[in-house]
């Protein structure tokens, strides 16, 4: 059988995939293939078909109608001509991204998908070209961004009723998990089955981990990744979130990526390090020849500190992003003030030689879309640099309160988000009025809410 499959002219595509998906296909039948995009949240849709169906060469089609809802699956009626058309988008497959899904059942492969429209163009309001979009701009000056992602998650028990609290899991020791345990190597010896599967999922598909440790909260995970190319990067973060879920569930347990899951515990952010090379020279241009900080350096900082306070929706997409960057944020930044070394400033310069001097954007939070969220970051450092913005003075303290902190509120954030006109520019008008429209609807939506808390304290006492 798997004979047959490998002389079958309409699967011969199958013997180019990487050799990581080799490794794991081990001689067996491929059974399914995943053509998947990541949507506006950051999550997989898309189609799955028996490997015999799949051909590279033909199109794939999904209705565009699937940026037009809200994270609850509510659809938004928006000025859009046509809108409810729902024309068909086609989907490319790129190949260079295909690999495993090792907690199949069958042999099957996953492929992100690139989008574009029937008549040609790129579909612009589609995440990873947005993405590509900003790094067009880079390409204009002869420059390569890198970036690097640190990816924090908590493990959780079970959770199936929305209305009650979410708990650390038990862990090997038969007793829940603790915080205040930050880089304890028995703690994250205590959730050792989920971090295995981890391990093995990620080797199956070919991913790359850089460091594992344990975070400050209840069951809070960091994952570190090997810095590189900001789409590459883009796509294996996408691939971390679905791989850490179905690991966890593998091992009865949850895995979320809520900014702020736990009361009165840190939250999680997706820290992002970014530095800028030339393509001719192959040098980090934040570093002179002499290894000095140059102009480049502080630029980036500036254009960080002002284009992103106007693109904080894409940092902090949801009204439970705004519960972690607060001045008791617990090593969440709710500024955008920079120094090197402090962990109290949303931008933050790490200690390094000249080659790897780099900004770390700390005020991500990891329920981004990695996409949206390091186009935005990297698309604030390019106007920074185009644009000459110098940067505020260095901090030379702790910093918590601040003139000028981060929004309290999606709804704040959003209107600082609508009147970006340059970083609409650089990230696409046509996704960013999208975007504006479909967190607007998520905020009034949840506006009519009543939370636990207004039934606990309102119902009998006001």
């Amino acid at each position: 059988m798997a004979k047959r499959q490998k002389n079958d002219p309409k699967t011969n595509w199958i013997n180019d995939l990487p050799e990581a998906f080799q490794t794991y296909l081990a001689g067996r039948n491929l059974e399914e293939v995943e053509c998947v995009i990541p949507d506006l949240v950051g999550t997989s849709r898309g189609k799955a078909m028996p490997s015999y169906k799949f051909n590279p060469k033909e199109p794939i089609f999904l209705p565009v109608s699937i940026f037009y809802q809200t994270i609850s699956g509510e659809y938004v009626d928006m000025e859009i001509k046509n809108q409810w058309v729902e024309e068909d988008i086609v989907l490319v497959p790129d190949m260079s991204t295909a690999t495993a899904v090792p907690w199949a059942d069958d042999p099957t492969l996953q492929i992100i998908c690139d989008m574009a429209r029937r008549d040609g163009p790129a579909l612009q309001i589609a995440p990873r070209n947005v993405l590509r979009r900003v790094l067009g701009f880079y390409e204009e000056k002869g420059l390569t961004p890198v970036v690097a992602p640190e990816l924090e998650f908590y493990l959780t028990k079970p959770n199936v009723d929305p209305n009650e609290a979410i708990e650390p899991p038990i862990g090997r020791t038969g007793r829940r998990g603790v915080s205040r345990q930050v880089y304890s190597m028995s703690a994250v010896d205590e959730y050792g089955p989920v971090i295995d599967t981890i391990y093995d999922f990620a080797e199956d598909q070919g991913l790359k981990i850089e460091t594992v440790i344990q975070e400050g909260g209840a069951g809070q995970i960091e994952i570190n990744l090997q810095h590189g190319d900001p789409l590459v990067l883009a796509d294996q973060v996408f691939f971390f979130k679905r791989t850490i879920r179905e690991a966890a569930l593998k091992n009865g347990v949850f895995a979320t990526f809520m900014a702020k899951p736990i009361r009165d515990e840190p939250g999680s952010a997706m820290h992002l390090h970014q530095s800028v090379v030339d393509k001719k020279s192959g040098q980090n241009i934040f570093s002179d020849k002499d290894g000095n900080a140059t102009d480049a350096f502080y630029h980036f900082i500036g254009g960080s500190q002002k284009y992103l306070m106007q693109t904080v929706p894409l940092l902090a997409p949801y009204v439970n992003s705004y519960r972690r960057i607060t001045v008791e944020g617990q090593s969440a930044p709710s500024n955008l003030e920079w120094a090197t070394d402090n962990r109290t400033t949303g931008l933050r310069v790490p200690h390094s030689g000249p080659a790897a001097r780099r900004i770390e954007n700390r005020v991500i939070g990891m329920d981004c879309n990695p996409y949206l969220a390091i186009a935005a970051s990297l698309a604030a450092g390019y106007l920074g640099m185009v644009n000459k913005v110098d940067p505020r003075p260095a901090a030379e303290n702790e910093v918590w309160e601040v003139a000028d902190a981060l929004p309290e509120s999606l709804n704040a954030a959003l209107d600082l988000f609508v009147e970006a006109t340059d970083l609409h520019d650089v990230l696409g008008e046509e996704f960013c009025r999208l975007y504006y429209d479909i967190k607007r609807a998520e905020n009034e939506e949840y506006q009519r809410e009543i939370s636990p808390w207004e039934r606990q304290h309102l119902l009998l006492n006001v």
